[in-house]
């Protein structure tokens, strides 16, 4: 239908070649947009498969895996970019909570090694991992994280009320859960 709507007769070019393109690039975008388990911003879907060639090219080069920054001078953007892409390319495809653990014996699925009480979960997460490392954030990256998560505002929004750019937005949550999952990872 998009391909009707947008045919112009008037410029002299055959129904067909346009429709090609027209179509094609269709197909494209709803791969693109569509097939990630989790949706995570164009920019990083994007750059999935250039990280990927480049990989596969450098590696071959090198013969060994290609260091991030090796990775970030190749594909001309910075190691945090290089990182934050890599981390977006773990959301296309998701883990089945049925898949097998390998654990005792065939039986044992993911799922099973879940707790059953989400609340005793969340308490341990919430009160001894968490929330003291969200209180020692400064104030700017716990006020950012609250409009996000709590509010669920988008960080277009959050841009436009604290009055940065939604780039900078964007560069500070994830400063902040690089930190974070550092500080969690951390041994005790």
């Amino acid at each position: 239908m998009k391909a009707i709507r947008g045919y112009d007769p008037s410029l002299g070019h055959a129904f067909s070649g346009y429709a090609m393109v027209t179509i094609n690039g269709e197909v494209k975008r709803h791969f693109r947009d569509r097939t990630w388990a989790i949706r995570v911003p164009r920019v990083y879907q994007d750059r999935r498969a250039e990280l990927n060639a480049v990989t596969g090219e450098l590696t071959q080069d090198l013969g060994r895996s290609p260091t991030v920054a090796k990775l970030a001078r190749r594909m001309n953007i910075s190691e945090e970019d290089v990182l934050l892409t890599m981390d977006a390319s773990a959301a296309y495809r998701t883990l089945s909570l049925d898949v097998p653990t390998g654990m005792d014996d065939d039986s044992t699925v993911l799922a099973d090694l879940i707790a059953a009480d989400d609340n005793s979960v969340d308490l341990v997460i919430d009160k001894h991992a968490l929330r003291p490392l969200v209180r020692a954030l400064p104030e700017r990256e716990r006020t950012i994280l609250k409009l996000r998560f709590f509010d669920d505002r988008t960080q277009k929004e959050i841009a436009d009320e604290l009055g940065i750019s939604q780039m900078h937005v964007s560069r500070i949550l994830s400063k902040t859960f690089a930190h974070l999952r550092t500080e969690l990872l951390a041994p005790c």
